[in-house]
């Protein structure tokens, strides 16, 4: 074959036209994950680590993340879903407010055919397949954890009525139902053991510390134990105890969930006399869900963290492990 100018224009333009496909193919190929992520706000240590811990994942998976902050607000949150559906991120996640109302935005989502992975907290929806996994702790299993530790205080301080105000998390909350159900059930088993006042502190310090200013001025020395929903409440507690004259830790029992740092500090100090942990290292879980999703590989609905229970007694040891 006679090889002419025309031929030699023919395969260079052929070998251009293959090497610009193979460029765009590899660029593709090397696009880095995008995810639409809804945090529910910044109310407390545990919620600061948590942020920390998706952020620092992404950032090491090579994961372009969209952070949107809800400010406790569901609203801003279904904004926020809708915004990450109109930029075609790859996956969206987030972690809700509360538990209902996601039906409408969810299903717009998948219409979208863009997965959604729920974090930290579920949601109460008809459909299970409007998200494809819900990766975090088992709340009512906190709860229960929590109600366990109590009664086998009162095991060892036998006949002594044991009154017991609750401070909730946020109201319709995932962690503030689970975790007063799983309480309940198991401190229903021992009569001495019973809830006088029960309201929510928002999972806050400032709120925590309000409302149990309240509770003092109704029950005042009636109240022989706390159990708060979360560990920033718990603090804010302690500090309307001490206001009030009383002894943190001793004249009034504390019973609280998360496991920060700052509750280690308050057990270290003789304030509080257990903690539940509910880890939010999250973040690593997340990216490697999402990268599998999108893979399509399989991953399960419901992937629950590790976890444990942390009384005073071990608290000085303990803390130099703890990450957040």
């Amino acid at each position: 074959m006679t090889f002419t100018r025309r031929n030699f224009l023919g395969a260079a333009m052929l070998a251009c036209v293959a090497s610009q496909a193979f460029t765009a193919s590899t660029a593709f190929a090397a696009k880095p994950l995008t995810i639409g992520f809804s945090q529910v706000g910044a109310e407390s240590e545990w919620r600061s680590a948590n942020t920390a811990s998706i952020k620092d994942a992404a950032k090491k998976a090579n994961v372009n993340l969209k952070f949107a902050d809800a400010q406790q607000q569901q609203s801003n949150q279904v904004k926020a879903i809708r915004s990450f559906i109109a930029q075609r991120v790859d996956v969206i996640a987030f972690s809700p407010v509360v538990e209902t109302g996601w039906e409408t935005v969810l299903r717009e989502a998948k219409n979208a055919k863009i997965p959604v992975i729920l974090t930290d907290r579920a949601v109460k929806v008809s459909d299970p397949s409007l998200y494809v996994s819900f990766i975090g702790s088992d709340f009512v299993e906190e709860g229960r954890r929590a109600g366990r530790w109590l009664v086998d205080y009162a095991k060892k301080n036998p006949g002594k009525q044991l009154n017991i105000v609750e401070l909730q998390g946020t109201t319709g909350a995932a962690p503030a139902n689970d975790r007063k159900k799983g309480f309940a059930e198991v401190i229903a088993a021992d009569p001495k053991l019973k809830i006088v006042r029960s309201q929510t502190g928002d999972f806050t310090r400032a709120k925590g510390k309000e409302v149990m200013e309240a509770f003092l001025k109704s029950e005042g020395k009636n109240i022989n134990v706390l159990y708060a929903h979360n560990d920033d409440m718990a603090i804010g507690a302690i500090q309307a105890i001490e206001e009030a004259g009383l002894k943190p830790g001793k004249d009034i029992v504390i019973v609280s969930i998360d496991g920060v740092r700052g509750a280690f500090e308050a057990m270290m100090q003789g304030k509080l006399n257990v903690t539940i942990e509910c880890n939010p290292l999250l973040g690593p879980t997340l990216m490697q869900t999402a990268q599998a999703v999108v893979a399509g590989k399989p991953v399960a609905q419901r992937i629950t963290v590790n976890e444990g229970v942390f009384p005073a007694e071990v608290a000085a040891k303990e803390f130099p492990n703890r990450k957040y």
